[in-house]
């Protein structure tokens, strides 16, 4: 089964004092990018983060939202750097006998100023319960993702299968006019050749053979036709892969594009040229589909 790209997974849990939730949302990317954010005292598990993501999601942007709440009282602390309190009171006398100026520096202005007071967290509990804690919170998030990115992913491939069905029809519209293409021209031909004689000069049968015979060739799309009835097999194989697939079936749109491309140009007959145009919307209208498929 398939997957789409887009989805939105959440989960919480609460364990070693802590209650942690974590968001998941994914959209398309050519490759896979993914971005933590949470608290910076917990930065240091943004990497066993990034690897357990990395185990359900293969190719799209992650972008993963972490929060973490106490259960207990809060164990904050708060510090004093007293190496930049000296610094500011040595400050504030050298200003006070430069300049002459007056009035005491009181607590209050203190507390105002920058980075005298620094607030920490003492985390209960050892590293790698939190770890663990963590990677079962991401888990539980991946797996509601991963489950709105397949369901996702089924409808996308339902809808892909029934234009691939459409465009097998069409390759087989196609080859069954193709040879209308050698016919129409050998009567064209010896039509106008015939207007161009005059009634008592015959036209040269073997030139005339010989000239049908070289736009037979130029205009044999049977190969185009062969690969293309093979790669619309092998897309069909794909959409059946648990494994990410996107990049794959984006080369087949192309080597599909390409085959159409080449028989609308080397088969000048009407009805293979209204099929090759309808060929090519599909295939426009899949490429499209496939930009979400993992």
């Amino acid at each position: 089964m398939i997957r789409s790209m887009t989805g939105f997974g959440h989960a919480s849990l609460s364990s070693q004092g802590y209650r942690v939730s974590i968001d998941i949302k994914t959209v398309n990317h050519r490759y896979c990018d993914i971005s933590v954010r949470m608290p910076k005292e917990w930065m240091a598990y943004e990497d066993t983060i990034k690897k357990t993501v990395l185990r359900f999601i293969k190719r799209g942007r992650a972008d993963c939202f972490v929060t973490i709440e106490r259960d207990s009282a809060s164990n904050k602390s708060v510090t004093v750097d007293w190496a930049l309190v000296d610094g500011y009171m040595q400050a504030a006398e050298q200003l006070r006998q430069k300049h002459g100026l007056t009035g005491e520096l009181h607590l209050s202005d203190l507390l105002k100023l920058p980075d005298l007071l620094a607030i920490s967290e003492q985390r209960e509990g050892n590293d790698d319960a939190l770890a663990d804690l963590l990677v079962a919170c991401a888990e539980g998030a991946l797996a509601e993702l991963n489950g709105m990115r397949e369901k996702e992913g089924s409808h996308l491939s339902e809808d892909l299968t029934v234009r691939l069905t459409m465009i097998e029809d069409l390759n087989v519209e196609m080859k069954r006019y193709a040879p209308e293409v050698v016919r129409e021209y050998a009567v064209k031909l010896r039509q106008r050749i015939q207007e161009l004689l005059t009634d008592q000069v015959p036209a040269d049968e073997q030139r005339l053979a010989a000239e049908i015979a070289l736009f037979a060739d130029r205009s044999n799309v049977d190969e185009e036709m062969t690969r293309l009835h093979s790669h619309i097999s092998q897309f069909r194989q794909l959409l059946g892969s648990r494994e990410p697939v996107g990049r794959k079936l984006d080369f087949l749109i192309q080597e599909m594009n390409r085959e159409a491309n080449t028989i609308g140009s080397k088969a000048g007959h009407i009805e293979v040229s209204g099929r090759v145009i309808e060929l090519k919307a599909e295939l426009e209208k899949m490429r499209e589909q496939i930009q979400n498929i993992e």
